[in-house]
């Protein structure tokens, strides 16, 4: 045998064995969205996050890999949207419209006001929001009354102040302990858990709660035909892990309550 016949022996054996690792390659999944620790937590932390672990797991079960990033979210809902991602994570429906959504939301958003502890003024309706100013973030979903409001206010930083970026949270609650807003709004999960990693000079109270939650979902993108079986998928496993106590196991590892009932969306 010439060496050039073991040459393209060797040459063919290698191009096979690539096919069939291809071949063998998991299906993967590419879901994202900015911080919003415990729904979805940095890359590189301990914990990712409920909606992460959630979909991490489920996904496996179907032998589909789950690739979480950390995007702004802005980026996070055009990319999704176009089909540059698959799903977004922790979107309320008025948050990315269109989207392809589960049955079953995952989680609740509780959206809750947050001041200096020194500030006497309380949440009570729109209406009380006219004599402050506050924070919110880009792009955000607050519900449709308060969207109107912030939408209709978000040239007067008088009245509202956006944050974008990955850091827009920890933004907002700066802007509040220096004074240069009287307030933000924000999950409870996500504020309680981002206070508790902050100095007791750094603490804000919270001041008032939207009346009604809000559902949160892993939203899939609207431009993909692999989005409905994807949706499907994970609802069938939602399903599944409150049937058998995992999905209680797994809130109770980031220190939240069951979820006594599904919202309507």
């Amino acid at each position: 045998m010439t060496r050039s016949a073991v040459r393209l022996g060797w040459a063919l054996g290698l191009l096979l064995s690539s096919a069939a690792y291809a071949d063998e390659a998991p299906e993967k999944l590419v879901i994202a969205g900015d911080v919003w620790c415990p729904i979805n937590c940095p890359e590189d932390a301990e914990q990712p996050g409920l909606f992460v672990e959630l979909a991490q797991q489920i996904f496996a079960e179907s032998g589909i890999q789950v690739e979480y990033r950390v995007i702004n979210w802005a980026r996070a809902v055009h990319d999704t949207r176009r089909g540059k991602l698959n799903a977004l994570i922790g979107a309320g429906v008025e948050d990315a419209p269109g989207f392809v959504f589960t049955a079953t939301a995952p989680g609740i958003s509780q959206m809750c006001f947050f001041s200096r502890p020194d500030n006497a003024w309380r949440y009570g309706g729109v209406e009380s929001l006219a004599s402050i100013s506050f924070g919110a973030i880009n792009s955000y979903s607050y519900g449709a009354e308060l969207d109107s409001y912030i939408h209709s206010h978000q040239q007067d930083s008088r009245r509202v102040q956006l944050a974008s970026g990955d850091n827009a949270l920890a933004i907002n609650v700066d802007k509040v302990r220096m004074g240069r807003i009287d307030a933000t709004i924000e999950n409870s999960w996500v504020m309680a858990h981002y206070l508790s990693h902050r100095a007791a000079d750094e603490q804000l109270q919270e001041v008032g709660c939207r009346t009604n939650s809000l559902p949160i979902y892993l939203a899939f993108s609207p431009a993909l035909e692999s989005s409905k079986r994807y949706r499907d998928i994970f609802e069938a496993g939602l399903q599944r892990f409150q049937r058998d106590g995992r999905m209680t196991r797994l809130l109770s590892r980031y220190g939240l309550q069951p979820l006594s009932a599904q919202l309507p969306r």
